[in-house]
């Protein structure tokens, strides 16, 4: 009987699967610089020529990205084919924002189902450290620190559901909404009564999650958006208003100006 002779793998090629899967859970997100060769090489206990010839490999297949002098990042894989089409459509469409909101609900809501189940003591931790940061971000008034922290936390739940095609489906949308192509979050924030609202929404979530209720915590997920897709309906309703009135104003003032000039010209 002949069998094939089992062939070991080259180290470049075992160091390059090690570095895709971190790319893919999301260990190493897009844009995030890897440490120098020397400190990853020692990290990865391999040596440099491997580790060298694995970073090409991923080069190659559009992974990563080498920077003149500025070291090696993720690339933004899904910046080019996903975020930027969807950015132009949705700026054009801005029509679209219940379709994007109604995605979100279903994504999200899912990720915080997934994440009760199946988040890990460090998922928790991060969580926490997260819903902690935030605090401290409305207790200071903070607008834009607390904005880019409620960004943070709704990618840290969708890392702890533990899925990488949701993970990755999350951050896109997450890019989209940090772009502002429908309203800014810090616009968001300055709406009556909504930074309490929204801390409340995110400790609920957050509270299901630790506490292991799938079910609470995709309702707590879906209630949150639910609340912010209408806050977005207000603000709109609001520009509008205004937009309405200044029009009104400039032509209450055109008219101000023209009787004024008639009755000039009476006397």
């Amino acid at each position: 009987m002949a069998l094939n002779k089992i062939r070991s793998e080259k180290l470049s090629d075992t160091v390059a699967k090690q570095l895709e899967n971190y790319i893919l859970e999301g260990v190493l997100p897009p844009g995030e610089y890897l440490p120098a060769e020397r400190d990853l090489a020692k990290q990865l206990d391999v040596s440099r020529p491997s580790l060298r010839d694995a970073l090409q490999k991923l080069e190659s297949q559009g992974l990563l990205e080498t920077h003149q002098g500025g070291g090696t990042l993720v690339k933004n894989f899904l910046g080019p084919s996903l975020t930027n089409p969807l950015t132009a459509i949705f700026q054009n469409h801005p029509d679209t924002v219940n379709d994007f909101m109604e995605f979100r609900a279903i994504s999200e809501g899912n990720a915080a189902y997934y994440a009760a189940q199946r988040a890990t003591d460090a998922d928790r931790e991060i969580l926490t450290a997260c819903i902690a940061d935030m605090d401290a971000a409305h207790e200071k008034g903070d607008l834009e620190l607390e904005a880019s922290i409620d960004a943070d936390f709704h990618m840290n739940i969708a890392e702890a559901a533990h899925n990488v095609v949701l993970l990755h489906v999350i951050r896109s949308l997450v890019e989209v909404l940090k772009q502002g192509v429908f309203l800014s979050r810090k616009q968001l924030y300055t709406h009556q009564g909504s930074r309490d609202h929204l801390l409340a929404q995110h400790h609920a979530i957050y509270d299901a999650i630790m506490a292991g209720n799938p079910e609470q915590a995709q309702k707590a997920s879906q209630d949150h958006l639910a609340y912010v897709r209408q806050a977005i309906r207000d603000l709109e309703r609001e520009d509008h208003r205004i937009e309405v009135s200044k029009r009104r104003l400039e032509r209450f003032m055109a008219k101000q100006r023209q009787d004024t000039k008639s009755t000039r010209k009476k006397y």
